[in-house]
């Protein structure tokens, strides 16, 4: 039995810390609270006290770094993550001030989440989420997205979604904050509604007029609680006689005065269980699966072009099958014309033995006197000392990017046969005093200013060291060039500013024309080792790279047998890439879902559901344009042979399947390990 007196909510000690070390900011501090049920209770502060933390910290979203909460007597910190879903799910119910509702969703699709979660049939959430939308005064606005309805609407969806699973204990963000007065105060008499029939309701306000509703006020500032008292004069208003918003399914209901449950969370692990056993268990807890199927098939008809890019891959790699000559033919040309693109005289100094030197990077041999080196020589057309690339965060107005810093010499644009587009280049004087200059990639340029204008005599920040633009560089458009956004600044600049080093990484030579690369590549070879006693460091000679291409190319036909699937892999690898930008644009989705009780692998399921569908639709399209190229060729080009079977188109949609899992993994998995109040604080 529940002892009535004790408090359902219990706070001793509770503080919350950000960050670590130096950084660490402390945001609760020994919050000592104690909460009945059936209070409802305002806690008060100004931005930045804490009271959102709390709230977070109280409705489970989010775990204290120190103290003790307990909920109906259970300590919170012994709690498995998917007891804290049930708590979320079956006895939280959460109002945001921005309401959080779905918007591929309607009304009532909204509501209905939770109880999807709860493993509720639609046979009984249906009836039940409607009659509270009725009693809401939603009874015409079902079918209606939050896209159609005014504010003071969504906030009665997202009350409604809070009672769905019974709503014992509900947790009020600044429940008007987005609301004008009267819808305001709707939403205000609905809360004392529900207190009035026995639901526990917690107000996270700043407004002194909506904490007059309470019967009990918090004060919190800096993190602790400065105030807690009654409030000797709470708003009145008519109490209802009969109905509410929380009677709408008496059956479905939980009582207020029943105990909380944990069975979700044993006190003591059960003993190991067989595979099929642990199957089972893991399946029982997830909802039907006609119901993760229908919710990964709102989210991708919600966005429809990028489910269309999506498949798009996939599409391609089983459509390959018959276009096997006209691909060689066109990967051919590709090759022949991006050798015409790559200047082929130049030959590149790096440290260490090669490219899998663990030790290279600990070498500082390779100096600026070695570019004067080599400059010298009869060989030399022109020479670049570098350092980098860095990855660095590239800023301009209110626009940032990751950008590739290059430190480049002066002579870097004929060395690296790159073109100005406008501007100029940084000359020696400039590598000299290590000017703060900036050369732009027009990848880059387009990036930071998409609206266009002349860059020059631009700052922009590099980290948070500014650079002022000189001069754009034409990207060069080859499959062997990366298409990465590139700034060029002096090589001494990112030495000293940004990588903090006096040693080069790299050097470019280029050859003059005619001259043998490889006697070149012979030459500078003798004369680094007799400069550093030593060879301590490798060649790379595009040369080399060049005439290995020229020899594969006339494999290209042999290697075309597996271009199905090479392709189907790369479609894998498009429908992983684009789940992951998914993921990072339904962060706020994943954090609604978490919050109203999703556990990780309800997260899971659904995201692996959608790129398995994904694949599964794609390769049947696939087989079918397949099938219809098939017949194409067969009629117009009647001496090559077509030749189709069940068990080819069978082991198609078998593999579509197979990468739909294996590549829909990696983002399922990051996007079930999001915290809830992580993920519903971006935006």
């Amino acid at each position: 039995m529940t002892n009535a007196a004790a408090p359902l909510l219990r706070l001793s000690g509770i503080s919350r810390t950000f960050g670590e070390g130096v950084g660490a900011v402390t945001v609760l501090r020994d919050v000592e609270l104690e909460i009945r049920r059936g209070e409802m209770v305002a806690i008060m502060g100004p931005s930045g006290s804490g009271k959102s933390t709390l709230m977070n910290v109280l409705g489970c979203l989010d775990r204290a770094t120190g103290g003790r909460y307990e909920i109906d007597g259970h300590d919170v910190a012994s709690l498995s993550d998917d007891a804290l879903a049930k708590l979320r799910r079956e006895y939280f119910g959460f109002i945001f001030q921005r309401y959080h509702l779905m918007g591929h969703l309607t009304a009532q699709g909204n509501v209905e989440v939770p109880a999807v979660y709860a493993g509720m049939a639609r046979a009984q959430r249906s009836p039940r989420s409607a009659a509270l939308l009725e009693r809401l005064g939603l009874g015409k606005h079902l079918s209606h997205r939050p896209a159609q309805m005014s504010g003071g609407q969504q906030q009665r969806v997202s009350i409604a979604r809070a009672l769905m699973n019974g709503g014992d204990i509900i947790l009020a963000d600044e429940p008007t904050g987005a609301l004008d007065s009267h819808s305001g105060l709707e939403v205000m008499r609905i809360l004392r509604e529900l207190h009035a029939r026995g639901h526990t309701i917690i107000l996270v306000t700043h407004d002194p007029g909506v904490a007059a509703w309470a019967q009990r006020v918090i004060e919190i500032a800096d993190g602790r609680v400065r105030w807690d008292g009654v409030n000797e004069t709470p708003r009145d208003v008519d109490a209802p006689t009969r109905g509410g918003p929380g009677d709408a399914s008496s059956s479905t209901s939980t009582s207020s005065a029943s105990p909380i449950s944990f069975a979700s969370s044993p006190a003591s692990p059960s003993p190991p269980a067989s595979q099929r056993h642990r199957l089972a268990r893991w399946m029982s807890g997830w909802p039907t699966f006609s119901e993760s199927l229908a919710m990964a098939w709102h989210a991708l008809a919600s966005h429809r072009l990028r489910t269309g890019l999506t498949m798009l891959g996939i599409i391609i790699g089983i459509t390959s099958v018959v276009s096997l000559s006209a691909i060689g033919e066109g990967t051919k040309r590709r090759v022949l014309d991006d050798i015409g693109n790559i200047a082929p005289n130049t030959i590149t100094v790096l440290r260490g033995r090669d490219f899998n030197d663990d030790k290279a990077a600990e070498i500082r041999t390779l100096l600026p006197r070695d570019a004067m080196l080599l400059a010298a020589q009869p060989y030399t057309d022109s020479v670049t000392a570098q350092v980098g690339p860095r990855t660095v965060r590239m800023r301009f107005g209110r626009l940032d990017t990751d950008a590739q810093v290059h430190g480049e010499g002066a002579d870097f644009m004929r060395a690296n046969g790159l073109k100005l587009a406008r501007g100029r280049s940084f000359d020696e004087s400039e590598i000299e005093r290590q000017a703060q200059v900036a050369l732009l990639g027009e990848n880059t340029l387009r990036k930071l200013m998409p609206n266009g204008g002349d860059p020059v005599g631009k700052i922009v920040l590099a980290g948070s060291l500014p650079l002022r633009v000189i001069g754009v560089v034409r990207d060069r458009s080859s499959m062997f060039v990366s298409r990465s956004l590139n700034v060029y600044v002096p090589w001494t600049t990112v030495a000293s500013r940004l990588a903090g080093q006096q040693h080069l990484e790299s050097i470019t030579v280029r050859i003059v024309d005619g001259h043998p690369p490889a006697a070149a590549e012979a030459g500078i070879i003798r004369a680094l080792t007799r400069a550093h006693g030593r060879k301590d460091f490798f060649t790379f000679n595009m040369d080399t790279i060049v005439k290995s291409i020229s020899r594969t190319s006339q494999m290209l036909t042999l290697l075309l047998s597996f271009v199905a699937l090479i392709s189907l892999v790369v479609g894998g690898i498009g429908v992983m890439n684009i789940m992951l930008v998914s993921v990072t644009e339904r962060t706020r989705e994943i954090g609604i879902r978490r919050a109203i009780g999703a556990r990780r692998q309800d997260i899971l399921r659904q995201f692996l559901i959608e790129a398995v569908l994904v694949c599964l639709m794609g390769g049947a399209i696939g087989v079918a344009l397949s099938y219809a190229i098939g017949w194409l060729v067969s009629t117009f080009v009647p001496q090559v042979a077509v030749v189709f079977s069940v068990n080819t188109f069978a082991a198609a949609l078998a593999c579509a399947c197979t990468i739909g899992m294996l590549s829909g993994w990696l983002p399922a998995r990051s996007a079930a390990r999001l915290d809830p109040v992580d993920a519903l604080a971006r935006e």
